[in-house]
């Protein structure tokens, strides 16, 4: 009797998952781009507002900032494809 060959492969499994990540990259960096972006600058907007008794508009356009930086990486990475 031969050897029964099994429908699964662990060498083709770990070679999907390698080009699944390496396809995904990309986006994956840009994502946490936009979420840096507004934790970033949407906290030194918290701290203008604290330094110059200005809240909520240093905090507000942090965030807004950090949404359009964030969002334009993302576009970036997106549309080059």
């Amino acid at each position: 009797m031969g050897k029964k060959q099994s429908s699964f492969s662990f060498q083709r499994s770990a070679e999907s998952l390698q080009e699944n990540v390496r396809r995904a990259g990309p986006a994956a960096g840009a994502s946490y781009t936009l979420i840096g972006a507004i934790i970033l600058l949407g906290g030194i907007g918290y701290g203008i507002d604290q330094w110059r008794g200005t809240a909520p508009w240093g905090l507000f356009a942090g965030l807004m900032l950090g949404l359009i930086v964030g969002f334009y990486e993302l576009a970036k990475v997106v549309w080059h494809r």
